[in-house]
């Protein structure tokens, strides 16, 4: 598939997936989204990739946020033309009932960055930030259901929503606490205040910090850690796994969730490849495809007779 606003560059089992708008600072919109959620598409699908990392075009900007381009109606979303793209055949081309009520349940009440935070979050390979510079708004949200985040001397963050009148988006009130805690995602989202790339590794924000000629290395060597030596189907269910057990309200789901994919896993050849070579002292061959293999998870919403 061919791109316009980002770019997939594909090479020994990584995806480099770049948010190409360097004229306008890799600024977010409607298109950008759409294209994203493609790509990983194509990549899940792709057995060849391992790994995904995001960056961005240029080296001034990962992404600077929403496009302002359309100034005091930019998050107006009923008033955005561009948002279209996202509706389905049939429906309404605006939420706002004949009688002035809002249909909350319409497409285009539904929040951009949220639509790509969500499918990072279903992803089925590890994806990875390689922040090369300023991370503010979506910019900064996107990167928080991505499994590793790794930043240039250069970066900022920053959680400007309240500065622009409006709220955190993209999940972010449930991914952000998460990651760095209750205290520092208040003090970051109330003051809207932007962090550099040293204080946002301290508050567990990213991971490392790198020299700007040295991020995209660091982050192929880190994804190449993570995927290397793994089976890719247990890399999937692993990383759907941790990422769901996060919000659940008891260990019991997690206990139901070990229980089926640990006896799927078991009766796989993966299984029996991953202890036989360990036992022959030689580097294993998995065969499972994420693309055919994987075991969906809605084959385990159902509750087990045991609690």
């Amino acid at each position: 598939m061919s791109f316009d606003q980002i770019r997939l560059d594909k090479h020994e089992g990584i995806a480099l997936l770049t948010l190409h708008r360097p004229d306008r600072m890799n600024a977010f919109t409607t298109g950008m989204m759409l294209e994203a959620v493609a790509a990983l598409d194509e990549c899940d699908a792709d057995d060849a990739v391992r790994a995904v990392i995001f960056t961005g075009s240029g080296d001034r900007a990962f992404c600077a946020g929403a496009d302002l381009g359309s100034g005091a109606s930019t998050f107006d979303y009923d008033k955005r033309t561009d948002k279209l793209a996202t509706l389905p055949d049939g429906a309404s081309a605006s939420p706002i009932r004949a009688d002035s009520s809002i249909d909350w349940s319409h497409p285009l009440v539904r929040d951009s960055g949220g639509r790509l935070s969500l499918r990072i979050f279903e992803a089925k390979k590890p994806v990875l930030g390689a922040i090369n510079g300023a991370a503010v708004g979506i910019g900064a949200t996107m990167t928080l259901p991505m499994d590793a985040r790794l930043a240039s001397e250069t970066a900022r963050y920053g959680f400007v929503f309240a500065r622009r009148g409006i709220v955190p988006e993209a999940a972010s009130s449930w991914f952000l606490p998460r990651l760095v805690g209750i205290a520092n995602a208040v003090d970051l989202c109330y003051s809207g205040r932007l962090i550099s790339a040293e204080e946002a590794r301290d508050k567990g924000l990213v991971q490392s910090v790198h020299a700007p000629g040295a991020l995209i290395d660091a982050a192929i060597a880190k994804a190449r850690e993570m995927t290397a030596d793994s089976a890719p189907v247990s890399v999937a269910l692993t990383r759907h796994m941790l990422w769901r057990m996060m919000g659940a309200p008891h260990p019991i789901q997690a206990h139901r969730w070990d229980s089926r994919v640990i006896f799927s896993r078991g009766r796989s050849p993966d299984a029996a490849e991953g202890v036989t070579s360990f036992l022959e002292k030689r580097p294993p061959n998995f065969t499972a495809s994420v693309a055919n293999d994987y075991p969906w998870f809605d084959e385990f919403e159902e509750s087990p007779p045991y609690s």
